[in-house]
């Protein structure tokens, strides 16, 4: 049985969790349960279905949105037995702290694997309210940060806001948004089956993503090696790749990387960074010649 795949969302009150909530909801194409503790603002019109650790409300597309009523484990269970989604998405509010529930997820779960840390963080707010203990550890495991309400700030303080950002973790991917509009394949691009394009300025700015698909076999010696030239505007680059014959989970951030072993079906890569579409047509004819 391959292992579903499961995303964190976190960050302080206010934020926009609810809000991207919905906005991943709006834009599936996939079967998502949403784990929350309350369905919050979320458009529930669907039927309940009381469970044992969780109350589950079926939405459009075969995805389902959680209420916790019992032990995190336990719902989680409970939710893949009933519904087998493609991808869990779990609000951390009220729930655990990130720590907690990445501990859950590695040493509790074997069904699960751990896809991205989403960090929601008030642009707005950030400035007005000092940035606590579980605001900093939040920050500090993220994989992707949304900047949002970033309409509410200046152009001085944007750069400030990235600074001190970049202070507590230089490596995560930083996406400065309003009312959390961003597209799932760059939260989720992994399981993407499309190639993603440039996304709109406004949203942002100088972030850049494309992808690479193949079922062909590659050799691990010509891949590592092209691994260790990428430039180094591309400072995240995850998926999965067949190397000599075995799938591997591949991971990398700012040259540093790593392999898994994973059940796939295909190579399936997504490059993130700043202004790199220029190196799009050179890389991906560097891939289908290895």
């Amino acid at each position: 049985m391959s292992k579903t795949p499961i995303s964190i969302i976190t960050g302080y009150l206010g934020a926009g969790k609810t809000t991207l909530l919905g906005n991943i909801l709006n834009q599936a194409d996939q079967k998502i349960a949403v784990i929350m503790n309350e369905f919050g603002e979320i458009d529930i019109d669907s039927k309940l279905i009381k469970g044992k650790n969780v109350n589950i409300a079926e939405l459009s597309g075969g995805c389902v949105c959680c209420s916790l009523t019992g032990e995190f484990e336990l719902a989680v269970k409970e939710v893949i037995q009933k519904y087998n989604p493609d991808l869990i998405v779990v609000e951390t509010t009220g729930v655990a702290e990130p720590d907690a529930l990445i501990f859950d997820i590695e040493n509790e779960l074997p069904d699960l694997k751990l896809d991205s840390i989403i960090v929601i963080v008030d642009s707005d707010a950030f400035f007005k309210f000092p940035l606590g203990k579980t605001g900093k550890m939040q920050i500090e495991m993220a994989d992707i940060i949304i900047l949002n309400k970033i309409e509410l700030i200046n152009d001085k303080k944007i750069k400030e806001l990235k600074k001190e950002i970049e202070k507590l973790n230089k490596k995560a991917v930083l996406v400065k948004t309003n009312f959390c509009e961003i597209s799932n394949d760059i939260l989720f691009g992994i399981y993407s089956k499309k190639n993603i394009k440039e996304v709109s300025e406004h949203n942002h700015e100088n972030i850049e993503y494309f992808s690479f698909e193949t079922s062909k076999n590659i050799s691990s010696k010509k891949f590592e090696k092209f691994v260790k030239e990428l430039p180094k505007e591309i400072y995240r680059l995850k998926g999965f790749v067949k190397l000599d014959d075995k799938f591997y989970l591949f991971n990398y951030v700012a040259k540093k990387y790593s392999f898994e072993e994973f059940k796939a079906d295909k190579t399936q890569l997504i490059f993130i960074g700043e202004n790199i579409l220029k190196f799009k047509e050179k890389i991906l004819k560097e891939l289908n010649s290895l």
